[in-house]
């Protein structure tokens, strides 16, 4: 059975953002239509003709040397003509007056406002119904703060499009980040802020908050409860408050209350071995689902040291389905042909999954 033989075409379609047009967004698309085609069908990128002209460009000239031929672009009209196109065809959703493509390797605001009006577009198509989820190629940050973006990265984008389509208030639509491969999942108490700052983050109704929505979303996905393991704060999880109270204060009370809620969820543990405990691998099943950490750093190492080509960023507590890969923009490699599109495959995979 091929890859996509069970997925119906009547279900709304998967959305890609081009990302950072100066990084190697638009490249690694490119170069997930060309080489998993099967993998991506009723797929459709939200972007600038030009720009993804250039990437299929260089994914021809890299891949077929100068007799190379780029793979067709059909520019669609809505969504759901994504699954209309034949094999080997990038349907192309292009948003009016979208910025074109900025040199490689440049922090641009003209890059950083087109990556932007994308993800913004479509967060807001997922939430009206009109496509499944959202798949975010990566943007850069600095780009997105010269654009007048007053978001640091897509988390904090799609959270505020979120909580203003539902009318509330940014707090009251909480999410968090997920990193995931086949072997390790990981959920952070904060994201993007400075270790100090991440430090502080770390009350009790925070990991609170945090387990509950790691058990919401993991419970649709899995179909069943998923075993939590939480890392300490400190070093040896504060060794009895030698090292930090932190585990005695506030983790190990947050974990009591959400075990009272009904949740399967273990710790707070040494953050330097809860991960290999977690980790699912041949002869090795992982003691946890998933395992909740202190900030972000400490949750994305480990999963990015198994290999980015296989993580999955997805965003938690959403009322949509969102993934991205788990690199950047990777401006030192763009426009030379030869980044990875593995991670991206593996983020559209996921997001089906997710999606059905």
């Amino acid at each position: 059975m091929s890859p996509t033989a069970s997925i119906p075409a009547a279900i709304a379609p998967i959305a890609i953002t081009q990302g950072d047009s100066a990084g190697i967004g638009p490249e690694i698309i490119a170069k997930a239509f060309a080489g998993s085609a099967q993998y991506l069908q009723g797929c459709f990128v939200v972007g600038e003709l030009q720009t993804l002209r250039r990437a299929t460009a260089l994914v021809a000239h890299v891949c077929g040397g100068e007799q190379g031929i780029a793979q067709p672009i059909a520019v669609i009209d809505k969504p759901r003509d994504a699954w209309s196109m034949p094999p080997g065809t990038i349907p192309l959703l292009a948003l009016p007056d979208l910025p074109g493509p900025q040199p490689y390797g440049e922090v641009s605001a003209l890059a950083g406002e087109a990556a932007a009006r994308c993800v913004t577009w479509s967060a807001q198509a997922a939430l009206r119904g009109e496509i499944a989820a959202l798949v975010t190629a990566p943007l850069h940050k600095e780009a997105l703060s010269l654009a007048g973006v007053k978001f640091p990265g897509h988390t904090e984008l799609l959270q505020a499009e979120a909580a203003a389509h539902a009318g509330v208030p940014l707090a009251e639509m909480p999410v968090r980040m997920m990193l995931a491969n086949d072997e390790l999942r990981t959920v952070l108490v904060s994201i993007h802020v400075s270790l100090r700052e991440a430090i502080a983050a770390v009350t009790q109704p925070q990991v609170l908050q945090t387990l509950r929505i790691t058990h919401a979303a993991l419970s649709r996905h899995l179909g069943r409860a998923p075993r939590i393991g939480v890392a300490g704060l400190n070093p040896h999880a504060g060794e009895g408050g030698l090292f930090g109270e932190e585990e005695i204060a506030i983790i190990a009370p947050a974990i009591a209350q959400a075990g009272a809620e009904g949740m399967d969820v273990h710790g707070p543990f040494a953050p330097d071995t809860i991960f290999m405990r977690a980790r699912n691998a041949p002869g090795h099943p992982g003691e946890f689902d998933v395992v909740l950490a202190m900030y972000h750093d400490q949750g994305l190492i480990p999963v990015k040291y198994l290999g980015v080509e296989k993580g999955v960023n997805v965003t938690l507590g959403l009322p949509l389905v969102r993934t991205s890969p788990d690199h950047g923009t990777a401006f030192d490699i763009a426009g030379r042909g030869v980044a990875d599109a593995d991670s991206l495959v593996e983020a559209v995979r996921m997001a089906r999954s997710l999606a059905l």
